[in-house]
């Protein structure tokens, strides 16, 4: 599968944008496990021409992290066009469009996935951005707005046609939020779909080796991209390349190890955010890292209160000491 001059081979694993979640720190631990590509945390157009720091620094990034893509949403094609060639600057390997976000302070306003009940907008604001800068620009979406207005198709040639040189479909609408099951006959349509010649990256539910492998064999996906079940469990890009190369699973971890990739990642948030930032930054990777633990809830509400550095490093250990080589059951830990 390629992007522009990007070969990322068979089988690609990306991990995707998340807001909150998907730092530079993030972002590191997951390419240290397999990740291919992985994206900045999305980025408010408006906020980002305006100078606003905070969205500023969310379009840094580290060398190792590359391919790397920087990812803007907006609803007005000149600012996110100034937006683009801005990012353009930090020399990402792409930029990527968000028309999916479906959280509602971005939907009512037009922009994320509010864009899909505005499809000329939305293959406006594409062409301008496509138009103006050199690096590659892809795009992620939903299905449409609801189950009454699913438009994928026809968004996928239009897009096409706009320049893009991949797309990201996460198969829900905009009103399943992430309730429900993600339909994956959608992306293996727009596969089979006989205009379509641009990669096809399919979103949504893959929490799984098996589920990674259904996506690229049953639904034809170029690509996979990974979300929510990358939380506290950034291994699950190795886990599902072992599977796909060898046709076995790995063992999966035990608490004490599980405990060691939370303990560096709080190592690293601290040493680039400091402190304060990193404790209330590691909660709701916390949260994830020891989900499905039994007897854990008041364990869970010291790590989740504490706001001391040496008290939560103190509790690691215990939670390590205590539970040692338990390892949590793969069905309560899975993120739907």
């Amino acid at each position: 599968m390629k992007i522009g001059p990007l070969d990322f081979g068979q089988y690609p694993l990306f991990l995707a944008p998340m807001e909150d979640v998907t730092d530079l720190i993030f972002r590191r631990l997951c390419k240290e496990y397999g990740a291919d590509m992985v994206y900045t945390e999305f980025v408010n157009s408006d906020g980002l021409i305006r100078n606003v720091k905070k969205l500023h620094d969310k379009t840094l990034f580290s060398p190792d992290e590359r391919p790397i893509g920087i990812q803007l949403y907006g609803q007005c094609p000149e600012s996110i066009k100034e937006a683009a060639l801005m990012a353009e600057q930090k020399s990402p390997d792409l930029i990527d469009i968000n028309f999916g976000c479906p959280v509602k302070k971005i939907a009512s306003r037009g922009a994320g996935s509010g864009m899909l009940k505005n499809i000329p907008l939305m293959v406006e604001i594409t062409r301008t951005i496509a138009g103006a800068v050199k690096l590659p620009v892809t795009v992620k979406t939903r299905l449409g707005w609801d189950e009454n207005s699913i438009c994928i198709e026809e968004i996928a040639e239009k897009l096409q046609e706009c320049g893009i040189q991949a797309l990201t479909v996460h198969a829900r609408t905009r009103s399943q939020l992430f309730k429900g099951r993600a339909d994956w006959s959608w992306i293996r349509k727009i596969k089979d779909h006989p205009r379509i010649r641009i990669p096809i990256i399919g979103n949504g539910d893959i929490d799984s080796p098996e589920k990674a492998k259904e996506a690229f064999e049953i639904y034809h996906a170029d690509g996979v991209m990974i979300g929510r079940a990358a939380i506290g469990r950034p291994w699950i890009f190795k886990e599902i390349k072992y599977f796909l190369q060898t046709g076995n699973k790995l063992n999966p971890l035990s608490v004490k190890e599980i405990v060691a990739v939370a303990r560096q990642h709080f190592c690293q948030l601290i040493e680039y955010k400091g402190e304060k930032s990193a404790i209330y930054g590691m909660r709701r990777h916390f949260v994830h890292y020891f989900k499905g633990l039994p007897s854990f809830r008041d364990m869970k509400i010291k790590l989740l209160t504490s706001l001391d550095v040496n008290e939560i490093f103190h509790l690691l250990d215990q939670i390590a000491e205590f539970y040692g080589e338990y390892v949590p059951l793969q069905e309560n830990i899975q993120d739907n």
